[in-house]
């Protein structure tokens, strides 16, 4: 199993396939500029199914989301699903996507093994998403979220990051909107993982904030810890009814002590938290003719040095010195 000093055991495997993108969201990465990864730093299709494998068959691994940058790109995807669906026992697998390829990918993903889906989105305005994300790509994302729902890639989920002076008035209408068309809305509070360190404490919209709003239309009441269990998401019922809306507030309430989760990045390394600064490199052991159990014993040595916290919410808080892109969501 790969456990740490705290005690927390670390079932949910976060696989970013690429670092690379096709759009530009302001709170991610600036316009241009940005140096991605060497394609032979990049693992192979049969490298990320490896270590996957041996997250799963032997690490104790249930849970696997697949991330990027954004996944849709990556040439090989509904395969890498198709061969991690087959594994025993099988893991549950997700993914997060910007949804722009989807409409095109979904019937082909839910075939291949996919179970669900997150898909980012932060307005409901075109002119706002072209701002945000230097692209004018609004109503491809609504199609293929229309399109997850039609392959049964469901609960559809989706996730908002509000940003002060753009969008930072929509949250009761994404929220309406979300429980219209029957997906699951989740807030995310920006964080300070911007490749142009742009982040600003002051200036980011609040959990609390996004709450305040989204009461001036609704009554909300909290699901509870039980509920919650290790998800990142405070949940609330909306009207006392069947449907739930999530606020992820790394920044002002952190929920490190119950965190499951361990990365694994583009070009294989390991890092055991979101904000880590230090890495576990596993591509070069697996190049080199390490053999599964040999891999398997560096990612448990990787995972037993967690920290208790990230540290986010202090001021003596350090910046990864990669950006979200490079990391994986």
């Amino acid at each position: 199993m790969l456990l740490d000093t705290y005690g927390r055991t670390a079932t949910d495997l976060r696989v970013s396939l690429t670092d690379r993108c096709n759009l530009r969201c302001t709170y991610c990465m600036p316009e241009e500029g940005l140096q991605w990864l060497n394609r032979s730093d990049v693992l192979s299709d049969d490298e990320i199914v490896r270590l996957i494998t041996i997250a799963v068959t032997r690490l104790g691994v249930t849970e696997v989301r697949f991330t990027g940058g954004e996944p849709l790109i990556r040439p090989g995807l509904v395969g890498i699903i198709k061969r991690c669906s087959a594994l025993e026992p099988r893991p549950t697998l997700s993914m997060t996507t910007n949804g722009i390829g989807l409409r095109r990918t979904a019937s082909a993903l839910k075939t291949a093994g996919l179970d669900r889906i997150n898909v980012s989105l932060d307005t409901l305005r075109p002119a706002v998403f072209a701002a945000l994300t230097r692209r004018d790509r609004h109503a491809d994302v609504i199609d293929g979220l229309r399109a997850a729902q039609e392959a049964g890639l469901t609960p559809v989920k989706i996730n908002s990051v509000l940003m002060r002076g753009m969008n930072d008035d929509e949250a009761p209408d994404l929220l309406a909107w979300a429980m219209e068309h029957c997906y699951e809305l989740r807030f995310i509070e920006q964080m300070p993982l911007d490749a142009q360190h742009g982040w600003a404490r002051d200036a980011m919209i609040t959990a609390e904030e996004i709450l305040c709003s989204l009461r001036t239309r609704f009554t909300l009441t909290p699901e509870g810890e039980v509920a919650r269990g290790a998800a990142p998401a405070e949940r609330w019922i909306v009207d006392e009814g069947s449907h739930r809306v999530g606020v992820i507030a790394s920044v002002t309430r952190p929920f490190c002590r119950a965190c499951d989760r361990t990365r694994l990045t583009a070009d294989g390394q390991i890092r055991d938290c979101l904000f880590a600064r230090d890495e576990t490199d596993l591509r070069e052991s697996l190049r080199t003719g390490a053999s599964d159990e040999e891999l398997a014993e560096l990612w448990r040595r990787a995972m037993w040095g967690k920290k208790a916290a990230s540290g986010l919410d202090g001021p003596a808080f350090q910046r990864p010195v990669r950006p979200m892109s490079a990391i994986g969501g």
